[in-house]
């Protein structure tokens, strides 16, 4: 399965009898799958269907999706509520001994909310039910076109992916190979700072001394680190060329990852291994914020 991007964009439009529609479907990134329509009025009848298309395809995002339908060679009606009007006209004539005004004009008693409506023609069923199936097929359409653009910028996430995974294993070998993580270059190490403290005072219990130091060079030691960096980077390898919605695996492979690479840096005693660990962090949050951008 190929890799997909959070984002993306689609159109896709028809004509079904009368009916001349469009839709348009934009997606960025988000935790889940979030469909929000904008659906003209009296279509509110298509949105199960549009919601369940969506989610047999989608896995991740905010997907906004707007329809715009327009009858095509449908005059539409204008009506004059007359009531409303009739309202309206009685409430000037009792105002009309007490305010000094204008006498009202007809475009502004037109211009009234209220005192015209403008309706569609009476629409056939059968043919709004086709209409309906139409846009839904366009539906299906505008989204398999989303589809595929994610896949597009997903092919390419994928790519940066393997590349940072590539420099991330690079940098650990690096680190594996630092002449000051020796237990030798640690042991000597340490041996100088001990008999540089026992030269400046008697105070100090060799036996102690002797004691201290394992413990430091225990904790020194970033072996334990390094095999789970590379542990880390053969699962997030195995996770991209499998492909598909990976994304929050890889997001947290990419914590872990951040956690070793503190953790090295951490227990680093040695200048060139402190080096490695921070290009490592560099190098881990771009892959962090590389991954936030995939289903």
């Amino acid at each position: 399965m190929a890799l997909s991007s959070m984002t993306g964009f689609a159109r896709s439009h028809g004509v079904c009898g009368t009916y001349v529609w469009s839709w348009e479907l934009k997606s960025v990134n988000a935790k889940g799958l979030e469909l929000r329509l904008r659906l003209p009025p009296r279509f509110d009848s298509i949105e199960i269907a549009a919601r369940t298309r969506a989610a047999e395809r989608l896995s991740r995002g905010n997907v906004y999706a707007t329809l715009a339908v327009e009858r095509e060679g449908i005059a539409p009606v204008v009506r004059i509520n007359a009531p409303v009007l009739d309202a309206v006209l009685n409430a000037i004539g009792n105002l009309s001994g007490r305010v000094k005004a204008e006498p009202p004009r007809l475009d502004g008693l037109l211009g009234l909310k209220g005192v015209i409506d403008i309706i569609d023609p009476d629409e056939d069923e059968e043919a709004r039910r086709a209409a309906d199936t139409a846009i839904v097929a366009g539906f299906e359409e505008a989204v398999t076109a989303l589809v595929e653009m994610r896949r597009h910028e997903g092919e390419a996430i994928g790519r940066l992916l393997s590349a940072r995974i590539d420099e991330i294993a690079a940098l650990a070998a690096r680190a594996e190979a630092v002449p000051g993580r020796q237990p030798d270059a640690i042991k000597v190490r340490l041996a100088e700072q001990v008999a540089a403290l026992l030269d400046n005072t008697a105070r100090f219990d060799p036996d102690r001394l002797h004691q201290e130091a394992i413990l430091i060079a225990t904790k020194a030691d970033v072996r334990e680190e390094l095999d789970r960096l590379g542990a880390h980077v053969a699962q997030a390898r195995k996770l991209i060329a499998g492909g598909g919605a990976i994304g929050r695996r890889l997001d947290f492979l990419a914590q872990e990852l951040n956690r070793e690479t503190n953790t090295l840096c951490a227990k680093s005693n040695d200048v060139e291994l402190t080096n490695i660990g921070l290009e490592m962090k560099n190098v881990v949050e771009q892959f962090r914020e590389q991954v936030q951008n995939l289903e």
